[in-house]
């Protein structure tokens, strides 16, 4: 029997004036995604169609389950809008079924079909309970839900239901930038992002000697997880030790990582303008850290006019490490390699920090000409998911 993979889009179907444009870069997504399997996409305002090879179908379910602005997704069968052949089609699909309980839900989009939904409901289950032993009837809680939609052309039969990861299309947005670290924050953050239809580069901040090249490849790791959901990434390592270094010798204690923060914001404003980035995304958490309490996060902030999205703000840290394991992130993010903001913690960082006394810090070293360097001379990696190349002789 002919199979295909229908799309329910979901949220996009909220969309009026523009929703063809939602469509259409769900459409090229999925055509950039599929483009090394046999398959022909269709798409309207309502469904999306990939008619596929058979043999394909695990690795095509996978993908389809990883793209943004899909709401749900079903293997279905079709046959031509014949009730015989509908007949036909159904008993062959259900003999291969272990069920003793049923429903069947029938929609007419093609109205010229001559017989109602609910009459044929009727006549389709009546099919079933004369040709297969031992079933009945239920429509509160059936074990086997049958669908059928009785289009133009032809008509889908289908009865697996599986869950997309919903949002928009990733490109319906303008770019951000993501500050990835090696924790399991960032990459949670970059994940919903990406919900949202906002294709980013990620930032990694990096302090060789004093963090090791198993951290970067922890990241670049992080960055092909996230990568399954997109097409590919730009990973931007900022050599960030010159700037560390610096700001240890120089200021006080309790205010490292405020100096430290402020620093990174700065060079993330450099590369939204160096990149067009419109956004810069992080995985900080009210409260989490020193350097997360909202006074620390108004400090910080002064120093761009970059919006700061932070997705993952309002959650506590269970609710993010059970993202981390659902996009399979977790695992990757716990590894025991620290990042430059975790190298120096002071014992007693500054929770409220004072503006005036951040800046007064700032002015014991020449960070502008420090900043410029490190933006200067980045490495730059394009990321894909199945990217195996080692990266360790960038620095």
């Amino acid at each position: 029997m002919n199979r295909l993979i229908l799309i329910k889009y979901g949220e996009l179907s909220t969309k009026k004036g523009n929703r063809n444009y939602f469509i259409n870069t769900l459409y090229n997504n999925l055509k950039y995604k599929l483009s090394s399997y046999n398959v022909k996409i269709d798409k309207d305002r309502a469904r999306m169609t990939i008619h596929f090879s058979d043999t394909d179908l695990d690795d095509i379910k996978e993908i389809v389950g990883n793209t943004f602005g899909i709401h749900s997704y079903h293997v279905a069968y079709v046959c031509s809008s014949s009730a015989d052949d509908i007949k036909e089609t159904l008993l062959n699909i259900v003999r291969s079924i272990d069920f003793d309980t049923f429903k069947i839900e029938t929609k007419r989009s093609n109205k010229s079909f001559p017989i109602h939904s609910q009459d044929f409901n009727r006549v389709l289950g009546g099919l079933l309970l004369k040709n297969i032993d031992n079933i009945k009837v239920d429509v509160h809680n059936p074990n086997l839900w049958i669908k059928v939609e009785i289009r133009d052309k032809e008509t889908y039969i289908y009865y697996d239901s599986f869950a997309g990861k919903g949002g928009y299309p990733i490109g319906t947005q303008a770019k951000g930038m993501l500050m990835l670290s090696g924790g399991i924050d960032s990459p949670v953050a970059g994940f919903l992002t990406m919900k949202r239809g906002v294709k980013f580069d990620a930032v990694y901040f990096e302090a060789i000697p004093h963090t090791s090249l198993d951290a970067r490849e922890k990241v670049i790791s992080l960055c092909r997880k996230l990568a399954s959901y997109t097409d590919c990434i730009n990973l931007h390592i900022v050599n960030f030790t010159p700037i560390q270094e610096e700001i240890y010798k120089y200021c006080r204690d309790e205010y490292v990582i405020t100096i430290m923060r402020r620093m990174m914001y700065r060079i993330m404003d450099l590369l939204c303008k160096k990149y067009d980035g419109k956004i810069i995304i992080n995985g900080e958490s009210i409260g989490q850290v020193a350097s997360q309490t909202l006074t620390s996060m108004s400090v910080i902030n002064e120093v761009t006019c970059v919006p700061v999205i932070r997705p993952v703000a309002c959650m506590d840290k269970l609710e993010i490490m059970k993202i981390a394991r659902d996009i399979d992130t977790y695992e990757t993010s716990i590894l025991p390699y620290e990042d430059c903001c975790t190298v120096f913690v002071p014992k007693h960082p500054v929770i409220n920090p004072k503006l005036s006394v951040a800046k007064v810090e700032e002015e014991k070293f020449d960070f502008e000409s420090l900043i410029k360097e490190a933006v200067d001379n980045l490495n730059t990696i394009k990321i894909f998911e199945n990217d195996s190349e080692n990266y360790n002789d960038l620095l």
